[in-house]
């Protein structure tokens, strides 16, 4: 991976921040991409030289555009997309009691989720693939989830934008082949994130109860299967969803 060229979006914390690191630890160029200013431009020092932040919303084609040319014109080419950028906005799509309506999930909180899981992902690689057009190939990664492929309840907007990511993953792969362009996506699991560690003991037993490593996964896993997808040894892998999810699949 050295010299490489990778993007990463949501890269200031938790699976992206993971990413970035172990990008940098195997010689990449990073340039990670969040909302978050701060957490981002820290994290780009304390990678070194080799890695910068760029604040950008992925829901905003036109900042994205902006954010990808930039880059572009900087290093000359980009090499690894990883589109990890990602919201939760949970909620039943209705929940009744006593045969009475009593609350529904927020049409808000679905066009959010979608905006920036789904429509974010397309803002991005839609940007990204005529430079890996150009310079005759590239890698996009796609933050996908295991709920994307099963489902889980009081996630419809979630589930519906990785199930998405998922469909746009295979036909990209189909379409972009003949560019040297390989897609994948990764589906992780429970994973052990600053968000999901700060969820109350109780429900962190249940998810390593249902998880057949007894174990939540650490951002560094997920990080790692980005990384060999990126890499030269998946060179012959295109189209494909990778579980990073400790068996809970099988376990459930």
């Amino acid at each position: 991976m050295k010299n490489k060229v990778v993007l990463i979006t949501g890269g200031a914390a938790g699976i992206g921040k993971a990413t970035a690191i172990r990008f940098c630890e195997g010689g990449a160029r990073v340039v990670l991409c969040d909302l978050n200013a701060e957490a981002g431009e820290a994290l780009a020092r304390s990678l070194g030289p080799e890695a910068r932040f760029m604040r950008v919303d992925v829901t905003d084609r036109r900042a994205v555009q902006t954010m990808v040319d930039e880059v572009a014109a900087t290093y000359e080419r980009v090499d690894v997309l990883v589109n990890n950028a990602g919201v939760t906005r949970d909620a039943q799509l209705v929940k009744v009691q006593d045969g009475q309506l009593v609350k529904q999930m927020a049409e808000a909180d679905f066009d959010l989720v979608l905006s920036i899981n789904l429509k974010g992902v397309f803002n991005c690689t839609q940007a990204v693939v005529p430079y890996m057009v150009k310079q005759n190939g590239g890698v996009v990664l796609n933050a996908s989830s295991v709920v994307g492929l099963y489902g889980n309840f009081g996630q419809t907007n979630y589930v519906a934008s990785k199930a998405g990511v998922i469909g746009m993953t295979k036909v990209w792969a189909r379409e972009l082949g003949k560019s040297h362009i390989r897609v994948n996506a990764v589906a992780p699991g429970f994973t052990a994130t600053e968000m999901v560690s700060k969820m109350p003991e109780k429900v962190l037993e249940g998810m390593r109860a249902r998880t057949p490593l007894g174990r939540l996964g650490e951002p560094r896993d997920i990080a790692n299967a980005y990384f060999f997808l990126a890499s030269e040894e998946a060179s012959f892998i295109t189209g494909a969803v990778l579980c990073v999810d400790g068996g809970i699949v099988i376990g459930t």
